[in-house]
This record gives structure tokens, C-alpha cells and sequence, in this order.
């Protein structure tokens, strides 16, 4: 279990890079698995881990599991890694862009 110290400086830390919002981040999730011809159920759309980040930011600190702990984690070193924050991509590389939003990072939002 992580202790307190830890987990006040990771909560900080997710809450940084995941700079889209509960309501942003369920768009988006829906937005990107819809085609032409269905869309998914809200609680059905995106990835697992896409799913997850959106489940902990509508929950308080106290209330983290140690599977929401290791998500939190993992989603701060992916975008650590993958988020260039002095060069963030351009419009252009959606690509790039449209993965880090799938975890609630958007890299063109100020």
C-alpha cells in the first residue's frame, strides 16, 4: 500500500496529466469507438484503462483502490513518457494526440 506522503504527491501528479475532464473524457471515449452506424454504451466505450482513469476522477482520494493506485501510476508515466510537455504535438499528429486523450491527457488543451 502506498502511504500518505505518496499518495497526496501521485493524486497531484494524475491530476496534472490527465487534464481532461470526467465530462471531456466520456465524450471522447464514446466519440472515438463510435462508426458510422453504432455507438457504444457510455459505460462501454474506450479502453479499460480509458474506462478506469474516467472511474477515478469521479472518486475522492480516500475511496482509491490499489487497482485505481496502480492505474494512476501507469497513466502518469505513459503520458510522462509519450507527452513531450515543452513540444506537445502539433494539430496534425492526431494520432499521437488522440492516444493520450484515450487516458485523459489531450496535449493541445492549455
Amino acid at each position: 500500500m502506498t502511504d500518505a506522503l505518496e499518495l497526496d504527491a501521485l493524486w497531484q501528479d494524475f491530476h496534472r496529466v490527465v487534464n481532461m475532464t470526467s465530462q471531456e473524457l466520456a465524450t471522447w471515449l464514446r466519440v472515438s469507438d463510435a462508426d458510422e452506424e453504432t455507438e457504444p454504451l457510455p459505460d462501454q466505450a474506450g479502453t479499460p484503462t480509458g474506462q478506469h482513469v474516467l472511474a477515478i476522477l469521479q472518486k475522492r482520494r480516500t475511496d482509491l483502490t490499489d487497482d485505481d493506485i496502480q492505474t494512476m501510476y501507469d497513466v502518469v508515466d505513459t503520458v510522462t513518457a509519450e507527452a513531450d510537455l515543452e513540444n506537445e504535438p502539433e494539430p496534425e499528429q492526431t494520432c499521437r494526440r488522440h492516444q493520450l486523450m484515450t487516458i485523459g491527457h489531450d496535449p493541445l488543451k492549455p
